[in-house]
């Protein structure tokens, strides 16, 4: 039987058109699918298009339950587009061409051809030629047989020192040289190609930020997708990168006043020159002339212009240079020279520049566009040599003109040596320091660009087209309905306002993300390291976040918000909702956890720096906050991030995350193959882990501790309750025969709760479910009722509006109207923070208490407005239709 299931443009309106073509992830029901190969897609019409879908995640019984699917470019997409699948019958899928990925073969086709010393990959419009080893990316990309760009190289600058200190500030150049090349996806329809490497001195011997690149094509395509990756493994007290670029060479043929750049403003405005410029001369050309030149089409012949003008073309200078440069999220810069050696001239200035250039001739372009390019600052757009035969343009990701980079720790540990001064550090700033472990080292960082390539000088309406695609790609996802439906995710449904009380806790939901939304815009949460992250805890006296306060800054995914963010997009379908989330878990997933060292796999909890927290912790690294991106748009590189993780329970050997307050520090012997493992924030994390595995590759190992670890925790005379077990890490089982209880205020929190619940849906476990059902039961029970359950009252019992839907999962699970009751009750007298009605009211704060007047909500922070949301999120979808007439007051 043939089922259906919409894709619609996350922004609402089709793009004008699809110069890269689009990927996407769509979920399908449990049993619904036998494999990718039965996927098929239509546009609003009902007519069959190009697309290619393999497989990204199974059900446990070996169907489809996430496919990625690709369609071709086109310069008129439909306004929406219906996902076909044959269900039920196995022998429906005998039309089409199975295997790992399966696509409708049409016209045009991605074709990679794979040589000893070279990929190509065409699209049809385009082609390029990879080498296998080297300095460039790519040998040759060209448009229609005629090549628009040459010799892409990965650029950096390392500068010893910095200026105040007087230190050396010689900066040296280093160079991308590609060690691996390999052809992770060959088409029909969508190719990808993955290359590795590391930054190689130019003089020298020395090699530092390994990196990755992927290149990704679409049948018909105009354009590239180029994501670039690399992890920080420099000394921060004496490296300090001083610029980070992607060069390419661009080869110039026509007079050079027929060659044109094109560098992109705010709002949509674009420089618009010829290298020569025709235009305000004290002498006129000719009007045609004139006109031919602004748009970027070819000038009359010279014979035609007023010859006051063609005879005294050399006496007119030609711009060999231009630079942009957005060293803040407020300002932009652009300025042009005629040679090296001789002035810049300023051009004009703006806020915030949309990251693209091109130059081009009347033979052909080349563009580029990056991504977030204001928000990610500093960056820079160069153009050198445009009155050459041959030009360069620089994307600087780390613009040299910016201050370099300081990754140095930011204090002196203040006497904090031993584990017990480091514990009243935590009492007093909620740092948690230790020496040598505010270390960068391993850290990483994404960028994503577009390279467009042009037949000719395309029209600037064209260009602000393309401009615009690289800044907010393309995407389609499946609606909100279709998700629910499939089942994925465990416990939420779509956005209800059909009662008053559930209007009004919807209207909460919605405030909570536009404050945050505000305040990144207000606050300034942006910048290479930062944007993406939010902070974590509000200074009602400085009128400020408590930026410059221990572990009060920035939030590292404190208490989820990246689930609450993308809980809300599953619910809303909202496209501001989702690029908050993008962002997220771009860095978080990145900047907050670490690739590289003695603590890969291990993210870093809530500092004043990112990477500054001596908690190393797999609650940080959790991939069940990377898992929904990677899902809903087939993400490569976050499917790396998921990868990076496979085997963390290893990090256990070399660093116990309760080191510190561990009771049995004395005894406690990880390298003799039984380590204390947290029944809450670490298992939880690897649980995500291991499930995310088994359903991306099939792989045995992390189905074994998973479905083995379940089995083992029902076994524990006390569940969840014994807070921690001993586990043999060959083995990847806990010893059952632990008897304690011990609970914490934290281990649900950090993922816990979803894992669990979609655990319980996927595989049959009856003591597992047992074990989580009591956890759920008894953790705001009372204490007479816990008590008389298992023995003793439970001790640290907080965040009791977040524990709330573990009342309410218990109710719905076992149908119980007291239980449901019982979680709204917790819900409501539990908000602590946000349990005050001004927490939903915005103030204004004026001068001269501010540098700039602020919105601000005082009682709100990061984790209560997280907890908060997935506490109403959750509660709806289980109990909703227990919620009270008047919604709890909040």
């Amino acid at each position: 039987m043939t089922q259906h299931a919409p894709a619609t443009w996350i922004d609402g309106e089709p793009p004008a058109t699809l110069s890269g073509g689009a990927t996407w992830g769509m979920p399908f029901p449990r049993g619904a699918v036998q494999g990718a190969s039965a996927v098929s897609v239509e546009d609003h019409e009902g007519t069959r298009v190009p697309a290619q879908a393999w497989p990204l995640a199974t059900w446990p019984d070996g169907t489809l339950k996430w496919a990625g699917l690709a369609i071709a470019a086109t310069e008129q997409p439909a306004s929406a587009y219906t996902v076909r699948y044959d269900s039920g019958d196995p022998d429906a899928t005998a039309a089409y061409d199975g295997g790992a990925a399966a696509a409708v073969v049409r016209s045009p086709q991605v074709t990679v051809t794979e040589a000893e010393d070279a990929v190509t990959v065409s699209t049809g419009p385009l082609e390029m030629v990879i080498p296998c080893g080297g300095q460039s990316l790519f040998r040759s990309l060209s448009r229609d047989g005629s090549l628009v760009a040459s010799d892409a190289r990965l650029v950096s600058l390392l500068q010893h020192g910095v200026v105040e200190e007087a230190r050396s500030t010689v900066r040296d150049g280093f160079t991308g040289h590609v060690r691996s090349v390999t052809v992770e996806q060959r088409g029909p329809i969508r190719a990808v190609v993955r290359l590795e490497g590391t930054h190689r001195a130019d003089t020298g011997t020395r090699e530092w930020l390994p990196f990755t690149v992927r290149f990704t094509f679409h049948a018909g395509a105009r354009s590239v997708r180029m994501m670039h990756s690399f992890v920080w493994d420099g000394e921060a007290e004496q490296d300090f990168l001083a610029g980070l670029g992607v060069r390419f060479t661009v080869p110039l043929e026509s007079e050079l006043h027929d060659r044109h750049v094109r560098i992109a403003g705010a709002d949509g405005g674009f420089l618009v020159e010829g290298i020569r410029g025709l235009t305000g001369l004290r002498r006129d050309p000719g009007e045609t002339v004139r006109q031919a030149q602004v748009a970027g089409q070819a000038t009359p012949a010279l014979g035609t212009w007023n010859p006051e003008v063609s005879e005294r073309l050399h006496l007119i200078p030609s711009w060999d240079d231009y630079t942009l440069t957005q060293l803040s999220a407020d300002g932009f810069e652009l300025r042009k020279r005629t040679a090296p050696g001789h002035g810049w001239v300023g051009i004009s200035g703006g806020t915030r520049a949309a990251g693209f250039c091109s130059l081009s001739d009347l033979c052909g372009g080349f563009g580029v566009g990056v991504r977030d390019f204001w928000q990610s600052h500093p960056g820079q757009l160069d153009i050198r040599g445009a009155a050459s035969g041959s030009a360069e343009l620089t994307a600087w990701l780390y613009s040299p003109e910016a201050q370099p980079m300081d990754l140095r720790f930011y204090h002196d540990g203040l006497g904090q040596d031993t584990f017990e001064e480091q514990l009243e550090g935590l009492e007093i700033t909620y740092e948690d320091y230790e020496p040598g472990f505010g270390n960068p080292t391993g850290i990483a960082r994404t960028h994503e660009l577009t390279l467009f390539a042009y037949e000719a000088t395309p029209s600037t309406e064209s260009l602000a087209s393309d401009a615009l695609a690289a800044s907010i790609p393309p995407l389609l996802q499946p609606t909100t309905s279709v998700l629910h439906a499939a089942g994925v995710f465990g416990d939420w449904a779509p956005v209800d306002r059909s009662t008053p009380a559930r209007a009004e806790l919807e209207d909460k939901l919605d405030f909570l993300f536009d404050f945050y939304a505000g305040q990144q815009e207000q606050r300034r949460w942006y910048g290479f390291w930062n944007y993406g992250d939010v902070m974590h805890t509000y200074d009602s006296d400085r009128h400020v976040w408590r930026y410059d306060v221990g572990g009060y800054a920035w939030d590292n995914s404190e208490l989820s918000p990246d689930l609450w963010l993308w809980y809300m997009y599953l619910r809303s379908g909202r496209a501001d909702v989702f690029r908050f989330a993008e962002a997220m878990t771009r860095h978080t997933g990145e900047v907050d956890v670490y690739h590289a060292g003695p603590w890969r796999g291990l993210g870093s909890r809530h500092n004043v720096q990112h990477w500054g927290c001596s908690a190393k912790q797999l609650r940080i690294s959790n991939p069940a906050y990377r898992r929904f991106y990677y899902y809903l748009t087939a993400d490569e590189r976050t499917g790396d991030l998921l990868t990076e993780l496979v085997d963390s329970d290893q990090n256990f050997l070399g660093l116990d995350p309760v080191r510190k307050v561990r009771p049995d520090a004395n005894t406690y012997r990880p390298d003799r193959g039984a380590l204390g493992v947290g029944l809450g924030t670490d298992w939880g994390s690897l649980a995500a882990t291991w499930l995310t595995d088994w359903e991306r590759t099939g792989n045995p190992r992390s189905r074994d501790r998973l479905l083995g670890t379940m089995e083992d925790i029902g076994a524990l005379k006390y569940g969840f309750l014994t807070g921690e077990a001993l586990y043999d890490l060959d083995a990847g089982r806990f010893d059952a025969g632990r008897e304690a209880i011990s609970v914490s205020h934290l281990s649900a929190v950090f993922g816990l709760v979803e894992i669990c619940s979609e655990l319980i849906n996927l595989v049959p476990s009856p003591a597992f479910e047992q074990a989580w059902m009591q956890y759920c039961r008894l953790f705001l029970a009372s204490p007479a009722s816990q008590a008389s359950e298992v023995g003793q009252p439970l001790a640290g019992i907080y965040l009791t509006q977040a524990h709330s839907r573990l009342t309410a999962y218990a109710a719905a699970r076992l149908g119980s109207a007291e239980l449901a009751a019982a979680a709204w009750e917790s819900f409501s007298v539990g908000g602590e923070n946000l349990n005050h009605a001004e927490a939903f009211t915005v103030q204004k704060i004026l001068p001269p208490y501010v540098l700039t007047p602020v919105d601000e909500a005082p009682t709100v922070s990061t984790n209560d407005a997280a907890q908060f949301g997935l506490a109403v999120i959750q509660n709806l979808a289980l109990v909703g239709g227990h919620l009270p007439a008047a919604a709890p007051q909040q």
